[in-house]
């Protein structure tokens, strides 16, 4: 029931592709196992189409193909409609979506030496990964690196808290601190007891940004490597932020200082 130009059939459970899609849905790493994405949604799959990006399956349950925008499927290089119960058993969502695309995962760029960057040292949550790729997009930081032991960035949980900033963004995981030498940017570290305050601190730009581990901060490692230290004040006394939300602050208050020269 395949024709050259038009979508192929699920009806199997046991359908290799089924499996895959089950395996990274479930399993926070498995595309790296596998060498695929999945973005289960219309939001992600939106994101990833504003960027040129071209999926290698669009998939589609069986219900909802007949609504779907032909766009969505047009640069696909294969097209395949689900039977709807198996796809949503391919959904680790509480409400599954109706329809998914499977991206090539994109091979690690180097690493563009003069930047802009946001350095992820060691951060667990995949929300607040998320949520930090968000802001380094939304304010014009081009270039990620993870370091090793950061959650995993193509993850379908980082993937969801993202909402499409990965597509906007040169993204570098799994990477040594060694890999920081090839920045010729200043490392700028935050720290909830040290440096100059953020509010009144002249920032380099370019620079890369060192976001540390939610319990531990930025590891010594790192902080031997900053050229500056910064922190934010706080009058109403809480000990300290959490990462995501001190990462939308200091990159904030580092865009919006490019914007005054």
């Amino acid at each position: 029931m395949t024709t050259p130009a038009g979508p192929s059939r699920i009806s199997s459970r046991d359908n290799p592709l089924l499996k895959d899609l089950r395996k990274l849905a479930q399993d926070p790493g498995a595309y790296r196992k596998l060498g695929r994405i999945w973005l289960e949604g219309d939001h992600l799959c939106r994101a990833a189409l504003a960027r040129g990006v071209t999926p290698a399956v669009a998939v589609f349950s069986l219900s909802f193909w007949p609504q779907a925008p032909a766009e969505w499927s047009r640069d696909a290089a294969k097209t395949v409609l689900v039977d709807d119960e198996l796809l949503k058993a391919a959904s680790a969502l509480e409400s599954p979506a109706p329809m998914g695309f499977l991206l090539e995962l994109p091979e690690r760029p180097a690493v563009l030496p003069e930047a802009p960057t946001v350095v992820l040292d060691r951060l667990q949550d995949a929300g607040n990964v998320g949520s930090v790729l968000r802001s380094a997009a939304a304010f014009g930081f081009q270039q990620v690196i993870a370091l090793k032991g950061t959650a995993a960035l193509w993850s379908p949980k980082v993937l969801r808290a993202g909402m499409g900033a990965h597509f906007g963004l040169r993204l570098i995981e799994g990477v040594d601190a060694e890999a920081l030498e090839a920045l010729a940017v200043p490392l700028v570290a935050t720290s909830s007891h040290r440096g100059d305050w953020l509010h009144a601190a002249k920032l380099p730009h370019p620079c890369a940004w060192l976001l540390g581990h939610e319990g531990q901060g930025v590891s010594a490692v790192l902080e031997a490597r900053a050229t500056h230290h910064i922190r934010i004040a706080q009058p109403g006394g809480e000990e300290s932020l959490n990462v995501a939300s001190a990462a939308a602050i200091c990159l904030h208050a580092s865009g919006a200082a490019t914007l005054k020269r």
